[in-house]
């Protein structure tokens, strides 16, 4: 049993505790071993509850109660470094914090609450590489807790969600919560492995009960995970109004699960290599990315899917998500306001860009691309890039529009779009993006499924 807890999805142990075929003390002692045998590599944690098996034996007893049980009830699951947990500094295991830096959380935040309310047992923090959200540390890195690629691990996982994307992949957990602003939940799934949900912005509502900030009105929260089911039962979960954030959508969360299995046969899907100006943000590796990844789309016309190629040519994201950056939210952020000038010129491009999708989902139901042209740097590769000025001669200066090239754009405009995994690039893995109009996510979840069941990977990494 040891073995398949470690690589079944997390709804199908939900079914075994419901079922009293295993208890939730066996499923929490079986995964913190393996975070046990494996962090000190991945450093995919910055902080595990000392007290995680009390919280398994409440479910336990719960089960044996025969109380009603949630969707995630007994499963144990971990958040990225910048979401609320109460008594966790948002940064723990910084050695010396700067300023910024913020206080131990009073209580949990919306994400942390919700999935505790379904069952989920929130034992650990994942660590989060880089800047993140509202970070002060961007640059420093030390790489004796930064989190690392288990299928190589002297390369990264990716930025931000780095450490919840190394554990999913890794199974040292069925799932993990991301963030992203960026493409900091999908980058980390396609350098990893896994599958990484972006949702409409504030579909999942979050409130700063010490910074009394209102939220981004670009960044997001959504699942990691190996399984496309267990994703879409953790968004479930996680999304939907709450009154104490403002911004929040107030629509009601549909089941994703009541479509999931529906299949593709007559959807028409777009794809596009490079929105019509990524190649400019290219690598050496970039043109094989984009090869397999595309021959991997292509799968879905043998699901009764149409696959159309487009040459639409976008505008650039990176310009215009620097004129609207504020909107990220903080203190710093606000402090340096564009001039109204650059308002203007950012909020036409958003315009122009957004009504030109507008007219691409009257015609179809997703859109695919990579979800990032590039693989895993090597850790060296990756420090010189952000530390020591390795990337000043990359477009804009910095290596940022490079590494988000075709997840960024998604964030600026608020569309909802997944990546999931489709093959692998020299020994690394590659994801595929689909890209929907926004508060579509059960049209994504169910094209992510039948991807999945059509093309199943049973690969396992290196550390595992």
């Amino acid at each position: 049993m040891a073995d398949d807890l470690t690589w079944m999805p997390a709804w199908q142990i939900r079914e075994l505790i419901a079922k009293r075929e295993v208890s939730p003390v066996e499923v929490m002692e079986h995964f913190l071993g393996r975070i046990e045998e494996h962090d000190a590599t991945l450093h995919a944690f910055c902080w595990v509850d000392p007290d995680a098996l009390d919280g398994a034996k409440a479910a336990e007893a719960a089960v044996l109660r025969g109380d009603e049980l949630g969707p995630l009830h007994g499963i144990p699951i971990s958040v990225k470094q910048s979401i609320p947990f109460a008594g966790q500094d948002l940064l723990p295991w910084r050695p010396e914090p700067t300023a910024g830096t913020a206080a131990p959380a009073a209580r949990d935040g919306v994400i942390v609450e919700r999935l505790r309310d379904a069952g989920a047992i929130v034992m650990g923090i994942n660590s989060m590489m880089g800047t993140g959200m509202g970070s002060p540390y961007l640059g420093a890195y030390d790489w004796d807790h930064e989190a690392r690629n288990p299928w190589d691990p002297s390369r990264v996982p990716g930025w931000s969600s780095s450490g919840g994307a190394a554990a999913a992949v890794a199974a040292l957990l069925p799932m993990t919560i991301g963030g992203d602003g960026g493409g900091s939940t999908r980058l980390p799934a396609a350098y990893s492995g896994v599958v990484g949900m972006h949702p409409t912005p504030n579909l999942v509502p979050t409130v700063d009960y010490q910074a009394r900030q209102l939220p981004s009105l670009t960044n997001s929260y959504g699942p990691l995970s190996r399984n496309v089911v267990d994703n879409a039962i953790g968004m479930r979960v996680i999304a939907g109004p709450d009154g104490r954030d403002f911004t929040c959508n107030p629509a009601e969360v549909p089941d994703y699960l009541a479509t999931i299995d529906d299949g593709v046969t007559g959807m028409r899907m777009a794809w596009t290599d490079d929105y019509g100006f990524t190649d400019m943000y290219a690598m050496e590796e970039s043109p094989r990315v984009i090869a397999a990844v595309r021959d991997a789309a292509r799968g879905f016309d043998a699901l009764g899917a149409t696959v159309e190629p487009v040459d639409d040519v976008w505008e650039d994201f990176f310009p215009a998500f620097g004129g609207t950056g504020f909107l990220f939210g903080g203190k710093a952020a606000m402090e340096n306001l564009p001039s109204l000038e650059l308002w203007e010129t950012s909020l036409d491009s958003r315009k122009r860009n957004w009504d030109h999708f507008r007219e691409l989902f009257r015609t179809h139901d997703v859109l695919l691309s990579v979800t990032s042209q590039l693989t895993a740097r090597t850790v060296e590769e990756w420090n010189a890039i952000w530390v020591a000025g390795g990337s000043d001669d990359r477009p804009h200066g910095s290596f940022g529009p490079t590494y988000c090239s075709h997840t960024m754009m998604f964030n600026l405009l608020g569309f909802p779009a997944i990546s999931i995994p489709c093959g692998f690039v020299d020994g690394l893995p590659v994801g595929l993006q689909i890209v929907a109009w926004p508060g579509n996510e059960a049209r994504i979840y169910t094209v992510a499924q039948a991807f999945q069941q059509a093309f199943p990977r049973d690969e396992r990494p290196r550390v595992s």
